[in-house]
């Protein structure tokens, strides 16, 4: 299915061998060096230009085996999305496909970008952060608002009491859910609400509990208001969980998808 395909074309699936656990094949520009030193013939090497990855569950989530250097993340998607940005521990990075393989392949019928990132947030994606502060922005949206609101949480006097929520992106938008109770118990941003989400602009670290972490935020409507918005901030809990990857997560595929008005 890949053999013809461009590299970083690839697909994830059950893993036969170990049960839990899924294979990433995906296809790549060169063989490996030790395949070179072979001498194969162009044909052989043809055949090499498809490799085989496992990604193992863990209790941390998921991540590539035998790759050290490879963070853990809170989900498959979350894992595709950061090696479409940097291939990390691949031999390249991994292209999006903007059709299904499967589909083309048996009716040669193609699937638009649209509907898989809508199939992508069907599943869902979820993980632990630290919640910092929703900050009141009128109508600034943006990398600015980013900005503005942690300027402003960042001297808040007294500062504004962090804790660790699950933060889930559906279909049908954001969800948080402080288990503690800290300070509240669900808060939900609809999909039509969201408008924005990035790391901060100036790169900026929360130290505040415990590891320096990076923060991001994402940008909703204000309820009740169709012109002002308010900027909710976030900080990594699990740098194995990183912030990049969930910004990335709810602006290419939540944000980026279209939205029933």
């Amino acid at each position: 299915m890949l053999k013809d395909k461009e590299p970083g074309s690839f697909i994830v699936r059950d893993s036969h061998s170990f049960r839990g656990a899924y294979g990433l094949a995906m296809k790549v520009a060169t063989p490996p060096p030790s395949v070179l030193q072979m001498n194969k013939k162009a044909g052989d090497l043809a055949n090499e230009l498809v490799r085989h990855f496992l990604i193992e569950c863990t209790p941390k989530g998921v991540r590539l085996k035998g790759c050290p250097n490879e963070p853990y993340f809170g989900s498959l998607t979350a894992l595709v999305y950061q090696h479409s940005i940097t291939p990390l521990a691949l031999p390249c990075k991994l292209l999006i496909p903007d059709r299904d393989p499967l589909e083309e392949m048996a009716e040669n019928s193609p699937q638009t970008a649209a509907n898989s990132a809508a199939e992508l947030l069907k599943q869902g994606a979820a993980c632990n952060v630290w919640y910092l502060n929703s900050v009141e922005m009128e109508s600034l949206t943006g990398h600015q608002a980013v900005q503005k609101a942690l300027s402003i949480t960042l001297v808040q006097e007294p500062p504004p009491i962090s804790t660790v929520v699950h933060f889930k992106v559906s279909a049908q938008g954001i969800t948080l859910t402080d288990n503690q109770r800290k300070l509240f118990f669900r808060r939900h941003y609809p999909v039509n609400n969201v408008i924005f989400c990035a790391l901060d602009p100036q790169d900026r670290k929360w130290m505040k509990d415990g590891p320096c972490s990076k923060v991001f935020g994402f940008v909703a409507r204000k309820q009740g208001s169709t012109t002002d918005n308010v900027c909710h901030l976030f900080a990594e809990h699990d740098p194995e969980q990183p912030a990049s990857a969930i910004v990335n997560f709810v602006s290419k595929v939540m944000i980026g998808s279209p939205k029933k008005i």
